[in-house]
């Protein structure tokens, strides 16, 4: 006979919880949440979160609606005057400037077309250098506004005209002549790469902008700008304008004190900048230069706008009529009406 085992010996319900009595009453059933008490931290955490997400997403299709508004809209926007071809660069209306009692402009109004190159010719004291500074942002206008491609702008500083694309050449150029060509070019915004300037790209760039502007007298770009000529060093000072993507380049006496061969350079310096797109304002007192390049002329008398128009509608002597004395009966007034007609009033300053 065998001994039973001890599994066989061990109770049927061993191990097992022992069943509820019938008599006895069941666990309690759990309270509900008071939702006034106390969050978990964590708990309140992924609330936040989840909240957050919701909000990310909403305001994800509020941006997605308004750009996609703002491209339907640009696309049925009319293009600007100037960019359309229907209005000039830059248009002055009734521009005036004031130092104290002295009137140097009054009700200036002239139109800068892109792609040509526009004379401003007047005797000394006519206003010239008042107005092309007032464009620069040097000085600010007291009357009248500056339109920009159609739109009305305020010039406070020369920062805000270079924002805008108005590069201005003055008679000094403003060159550096112990630095050579491609050191004045990117003076002030040199390249970095790998935290060194990168020399390789500024002087591709600087060959590649002389070479649009067909000047082949430079011997090299390495050269330093005391060396050149003035004619050459007039090269440069307008290939650094036009790196700064200027789109109207005012330039201030640019043949003076040159001699025929430079200024020819120059001159042709003018033509094929203002060819290649964009306008160009040109300050000069020789009128054989004017006549050469120049698209339109308007010549300024003691602080106002004697005629202006185009260069078809002068010849030299109307125009040396209209510098010394404000009237001409060989042209129009550029406003339809007889030069004879325009009495200026008031006095300019210098230039």
């Amino acid at each position: 006979m065998t001994n039973p085992s001890a599994d066989d010996a061990r109770p049927a319900t061993a191990g097992r919880a022992p069943a509820p009595d019938p008599g006895q009453p069941g666990p309690a059933p759990q309270a509900p949440r008071d939702p006034q008490a106390p969050r978990d931290p964590a708990e309140s955490a992924a609330v936040e979160a989840e909240v957050a997400a919701a909000r990310a997403e909403a305001a994800a299709d509020d941006a997605e609606t308004a750009a996609a508004q703002a491209e339907t809209d640009f696309a049925r926007a009319p293009a600007p005057a100037a960019a359309n071809g229907d209005g000039p660069l830059l248009r002055l209306v009734g521009l005036g400037k004031n130092f104290g009692p002295v009137r140097a402009l009054t009700d200036i109004n002239l139109d800068v077309p892109v792609g040509q190159v526009t004379a401003l010719v007047g005797d000394n004291g006519a206003g010239k250098s008042t107005l092309i500074k007032t464009i620069a942002g040097i000085w600010t206008q007291d009357a009248g506004e500056i339109l920009w491609e159609g739109k009305p702008v305020r010039l406070h500083s020369p920062k805000d005209a270079s924002a805008l694309g108005i590069a201005t050449v003055y008679q000094d150029l403003a060159l550096a002549d112990n630095l050579d060509i491609v050191q004045n070019m990117f003076l002030g915004r040199e390249p970095v790469r790998h935290w060194v300037l990168d020399e390789t790209t500024m002087e591709k760039d600087a060959k590649r902008t002389l070479a649009d502007l067909s000047v082949v007298t430079v011997r090299s770009v390495r050269q330093l700008v005391g060396s050149l000529s003035g004619g050459q060093r007039q090269s440069v000072a307008v290939a650094k304008a036009i790196m700064q993507e200027a789109q109207l380049v005012i330039m201030d006496e640019p043949t003076a004190a040159l001699g025929v061969t430079q200024t020819d350079l120059v001159l042709s310096l003018i033509e094929q900048l203002s060819s290649s797109g964009p306008g160009v304002l040109v300050v000069s007192h020789n009128l054989s230069d004017v006549f050469r390049v120049a698209d339109r002329i308007a010549v300024l008398y003691l602080g106002q706008l004697a005629a202006v128009g185009p260069a078809s509608d002068f010849d030299t002597q109307s125009t040396v009529e209209l510098m010394t004395t404000g009237r001409s009966a060989r042209v129009g007034n550029g406003n339809g009406s007889s030069a004879s007609s325009v009495s200026a009033r008031g006095s300019g300053t210098e230039g």
